[in-house]
């Protein structure tokens, strides 16, 4: 699958308030880091930089459960991503 590894059971289903890309993700909170316009920050600082701060502007729309309905929307989410490249290998 595009999003989640094959056999997925249940994922969570965002949408990101800074860039708008919507996707599947194997985590599930309130919110998450964007995988692609967020940075999760590097914690690593020294002694006069300033404490990064982590945006979650990745917002959960929906909780996806069941191997068939995650790869369904799966599916229609990279269709929409891959213009249809990812289920042409498929047999889709």
């Amino acid at each position: 699958m595009y999003y989640v590894p094959d056999g997925t059971e249940q994922c969570g289903y965002y949408e990101c308030s800074d860039c708008g890309n919507r996707f599947l993700d194997l985590r599930i909170g309130p919110a998450i880091v964007c995988p692609y316009c967020g940075e999760a920050p590097d914690m690593e600082i020294g002694p006069d930089e300033e404490m990064p701060t982590v945006v979650e502007s990745a917002k959960l729309i929906d909780m996806i459960r069941g191997s068939e309905e995650v790869e369904k929307m799966d599916t229609l989410l990279s269709l929409a991503v891959t213009g249809g490249e990812a289920a042409a290998g498929k047999g889709i």
